[in-house]
């Protein structure tokens, strides 16, 4: 096991900035993930820690050492690439053994690690079969225990389920999670699926534009985001924003209002902000006991079913005008995405109330898109005055 830090770190390529000032400290034995959309650089991130590429600034460190200029030999880690790479002329064993036998270890230190390896990733009594004879997810197993048996410092993975199918993919994420428990290794692995980001790891490293936006366990992330990049990116389907400004008793926009106490939230009732909502946090006004904390209802128009066999979700419109089509469904303030049971009778064309959970209803400055708020609660005179017509 080692730690990664990475202080500083810049990439730049020519006038093109890469990756700036990145600044990431990886515990020892901790599984960090990567994310973020094509071309973010975490890549470039990665390619950095192995001394693939050289950083224009800043400094890498692995464990106690300065591993900056260091070639990738000698910094004491292992890749798993997207592009399994066999040799499809050399059997299980030979391809697990070819790194050890260009070092020239003794042949029994090579066949201990190597059966040590076979039997971590299940490939026992595999070891003489072809590339050729094995599925994508064996192949993978076989590149994965190629770097096992280097016993290195870090496990550095880029992508390297990208090639599976749907379902072997979700297999395998199951095999490296345990695979990280039996070898109690640090893992640091890109990724721009988030689910695989989400489902694995320790924490998450979101990374936009090279810049890192948040660094935290995958819960922190979605629960409580740095700001409205993290909050739409992380999460499937995206969380639906609506711009407005802050009022006195709470958000205003073009569409609907939402009352809530503004006392403790640093923004200047009349500034722009961003009301964000996951789908799951939208109720019709039928199941509005389901929600800690509902709003005011918003009457909106079915535009789109999407069945999703435990789920179905539900693009509603809120402008009349809005006749949707490419562009206009769910993708602005006129619209909401919503998440109901899939026994909901909903069909196309309806018109439907709906609330939203103020619990769950976070708040974005419109300038700096940084959080302001993941909660927000009535006032406290509306709260007396619904606990009076509860009473009543």
């Amino acid at each position: 096991m080692a730690r990664v830090n990475l202080e500083d770190v810049t990439k730049r390529y020519g006038d093109v900035t890469a990756v700036e000032e990145m600044n990431l400290d990886i515990r020892d034995g901790e599984f960090v993930t990567l994310v973020g959309p094509s071309g973010c650089g975490k890549s470039t991130t990665m390619e950095m820690i192995a001394g693939l590429t050289t950083p224009s600034e800043g400094t890498v460190n692995i464990g106690e050492r300065d591993v900056t200029y260091l070639p990738p030999k000698d910094r004491g880690i292992s890749m798993v690439f997207q592009n399994i790479a066999l040799f499809p002329h050399m059997d299980v064993y030979d391809n697990i053994s070819f790194g050890l036998r260009l070092r020239n270890y003794e042949k029994e230190e090579i066949d201990r690690r190597v059966e040590d390896a076979a039997r971590v990733v299940q490939m026992e009594g595999m070891l003489d079969r072809m590339p050729d004879e094995m599925s994508g997810g064996q192949r993978q197993r076989v590149a994965i225990a190629r770097a096992i048996v280097r016993n290195p410092d870090v496990f550095l993975m880029d992508e390297p389920l990208a090639n599976l199918d749907a379902k072997l993919r979700v297999h395998m994420r199951t095999e490296l999670q345990r695979l990280h428990k039996e070898l109690d290794t640090t893992i640091v692995y890109v990724t721009h699926d988030q689910a695989e980001a989400m489902t694995m790891s320790d924490r998450i490293a979101v990374i936009n534009e090279g810049e890192l936006q948040q660094f935290d366990p995958p819960l922190v992330c979605y629960n409580e985001p740095a700001n409205e990049f993290v909050a739409g990116f992380i999460g499937s389907p995206s969380m639906n924003f609506t711009t407005g400004q802050l009022t006195q008793t709470g958000f205003s926009s073009e569409f609907y209002d939402v009352s809530f106490d503004t006392t403790g939230i640093d923004v200047t009732p009349g500034d722009g902000v961003t009301l964000g909502v996951r789908p799951e946090d939208v109720y019709p006004t039928e199941f509005i006991d389901d929600a800690a904390d509902p709003t005011e209802t918003i009457d909106a128009e079915v535009d789109v079913l999407e069945p999703m066999g435990d789920e179905i979700f539900v693009y509603l419109m809120l402008d009349e005008d809005n006749e949707g089509g490419m562009g206009g469904t769910a993708a602005g303030n006129d619209s909401l995405l919503m998440s109901v049971s899939p026994d909901s009778d909903l069909t196309e064309g309806d018109h439907v109330d709906v609330v939203l959970d103020r619990a769950k209803i976070h708040l974005f400055d419109e300038g700096t898109s940084l959080a302001i708020t993941h909660s927000v609660s009535r006032s406290a005179e509306a709260t007396a005055d619904a606990q009076g017509e509860e009473a009543e």
